[in-house]
């Protein structure tokens, strides 16, 4: 009797799953704006992770080949053994790999702009009827330069001055005035007493970062406050 030989033969199939690569934020992100009278800079960096889950291919183990067991000779009947099937191994699970974590940096930091301060000329009781004159000490330009997580952000602010004299008049410039002569902004006193003068600075700009420029959202006002006394010019009548 011929020796019969059976043999299995498993096929390898292998499944590839193409990684999904998460989104990254490379962009970093800048601000300034204010609030409650600060000048505030943030600046955000973000990158997401670049690595996502992948799943190793499903590997079916290949089953060695089984020789038929050769059957027993009897008398009578003749009996041909069946032969054993090769058994399978069992399949492996996918090992999975975790996502790496994402990384972000961000910074914020506020600034204070310069108050005004006020100074007047005559300086001591100036008289009714004649020019005072007055000016502020504060730069018509404001330049800051702030560096954030490596990146550099450069600010210009420039003030607008509004003054109220105490006595109902009022005048908005963006000059911050000087003494005598040269002095832009004044003011004559009809009546002699004392007036409270205050001095609204109002700041805006923009700020530039990579070369773009762009406005700073909103303002800051400042204000600042003096009292003056103006009084009447002594007179004498003479023959």
């Amino acid at each position: 009797m011929k020796l019969r030989i059976l043999v299995l033969v498993a096929a390898l199939t292998t499944s590839t799953i193409n990684p999904l690569a998460a989104a990254d934020c490379e962009i970093t992100c800048v601000d300034v704006y204010t609030q409650d009278g600060q000048l505030i800079f943030e600046a955000r960096k973000g990158s997401g992770s670049k690595a996502s889950v992948v799943v190793k291919p499903k590997t079916v183990a290949k089953p060695k080949a089984r020789v038929a067991v050769k059957p027993k000779v009897v008398v009578s009947p003749k009996v041909i053994a069946k032969p054993k099937m090769a058994v399978a191994k069992k399949k492996t699970t996918p090992k999975k790999i975790a996502p790496a974590a994402a990384t972000s940096l961000s910074d914020r930091i506020s600034k204070s702009l310069p108050t005004a301060g006020i100074s007047y000329q005559p300086n001591f009781q100036p008289l009714i009827n004649v020019p005072v004159y007055f000016w502020s000490d504060v730069p018509t330009l404001f330049r800051s330069k702030v560096d954030l997580i490596g990146e550099s952000i450069d600010v210009a602010m420039r003030p607008s001055f509004t003054w109220s004299f105490g006595d109902g008049s009022f005048t908005t410039t963006t000059d911050p005035g000087g003494p005598y002569p040269g002095g832009k902004i004044t003011h004559i006193y009809s009546n002699p007493g004392t007036y409270p003068v205050i001095l609204i600075t109002t700041w805006g700009g923009s700020f530039s970062h990579n070369s773009i420029e762009r406005a700073i959202t909103g303002q800051i006002r400042k204000s600042t406050a003096l009292s003056i006394t103006v009084v009447a010019a002594p007179t004498r009548f003479m023959n």
